[in-house]
């Protein structure tokens, strides 16, 4: 399973907006974003507009065309992206940066783990 973190920019006059819209998101889109692979899915937002989302999903490009695909993400995403600053023309969804994975639990305690069970059998 991919992690990816992403982070957009909210425009700061919109935040209360954009907070209101995702109290309550389509349940037609919360079951598109499932069936396409959009796991463990978060959104975190900062009082200035820095957003950051996080998915599991086992394909990141292929999760973005499977929403590409839906009838509801074309409704969302052009509903959404006057909310956003910096998209130069692209939809959200197209348009944020993914941060690189640096550090992850439990991928290091099972590398440590392996190389300590290796020890023991030598």
């Amino acid at each position: 399973m991919q992690r990816v973190c992403f982070q957009l920019q909210v425009k700061p006059d919109r935040i209360d907006e954009y907070k209101r819209r995702h109290a309550d998101v389509w349940p037609d889109m919360l079951a598109a974003l499932h069936e396409t692979g959009w796991h463990n899915y978060s959104l975190f937002l900062r009082p200035d507009g820095l957003l950051i989302g996080y998915v599991e999903t086992p394909s990141l490009e292929a999760a973005q065309a499977g929403m590409a695909a839906t009838e509801v993400n074309t409704r969302w995403q052009a509903e959404m992206a006057d909310l956003f600053e910096d998209l130069d023309g692209r939809a959200p969804d197209e348009g944020f940066l993914v941060l690189e994975e640096i550090f992850h639990l439990e991928d290091q305690l099972a590398a440590h783990q392996a190389t300590a069970d290796t020890d023991v059998q030598k």
